[in-house]
């Protein structure tokens, strides 16, 4: 057996390439499926590239078991793997995800589990959430709450094992006003003729089309 990891994964992938002529190389991992948040897709990007088949056997998936356990809406989710460990890094990436309406999946380990809990519930609200870890083992659990409670519930007292955090996508946003629409309708007609700035505006707020290009033409004569 050959490790590969992220620490040696540039060194050691031209080796197994060129194995690959001659073997048949197997990506086999010790916790859960192989590729998810680990350097794997560049190994199989680069034996495509040589030439040579690649196939897969399903396995077990910590985010997908999470998602099973967490009781929150699986229609469409957003695997984010693990977080910025930098409090800054962390608030930016979780600042471009807030608005994506789908249930959003992270993995993240004990000593930093509050931290992501609380740094979560300020850059995306108070969202229901399920903290899941050991899953499949003895001492398996998934408990639920608000980012905040669980947050709070793990300050003190850093889970041990594997965890997944899975958070609720947000709630239905509120109507657009008459502000929004002639702030939005402002801003699109520095860009756009008329129509074609009510036609983004229509899609962007779920307004009326007609409307808004009446209220176009009303701010252009202004």
């Amino acid at each position: 057996m050959t490790p590969y990891h992220d620490h040696n994964a540039d060194a050691v992938r031209p080796g197994l390439i060129a194995r690959m002529a001659s073997e048949v190389i197997a990506l086999v991992s010790d916790a859960g499926t192989p590729l998810i948040s680990d350097p794997g897709f560049k190994l199989v990007r680069d034996a495509r590239a040589a030439g040579h088949a690649v196939t897969t056997i399903p396995g077990p998936c910590a985010g997908i078991a999470a998602l099973t356990l967490a009781g929150l809406p699986t229609d469409r989710f957003l695997f984010m793997g693990f977080l910025p460990s930098k409090q800054q890094a962390r608030a930016q990436a979780i600042a471009e995800i807030a608005s994506i309406r789908a249930t959003l999946v992270f993995y993240e380990s004990g000593p930093r589990l509050s931290a992501c809990l609380a740094a979560l519930a300020e850059g995306l609200g108070e969202r229901e959430a399920a903290v899941a870890r050991e899953i499949t083992k003895k001492f398996e659990e998934c408990v639920t709450g608000t980012l905040t409670e669980l947050a709070a519930r793990y300050a003190d007292s850093p889970p041990k094992g594997e965890i997944v955090v899975v958070v609720a996508p947000p709630g239905e946003a509120a109507p657009a006003t008459e502000e929004d629409a002639d702030s939005a309708l402002r801003e699109a007609l520095t860009r756009l003729p008329a129509s074609k700035a009510a036609g983004e505006v229509a899609k962007k707020l779920g307004l009326d089309r007609r409307e808004l290009y009446a209220r176009a033409m009303e701010l252009k004569d202004a």
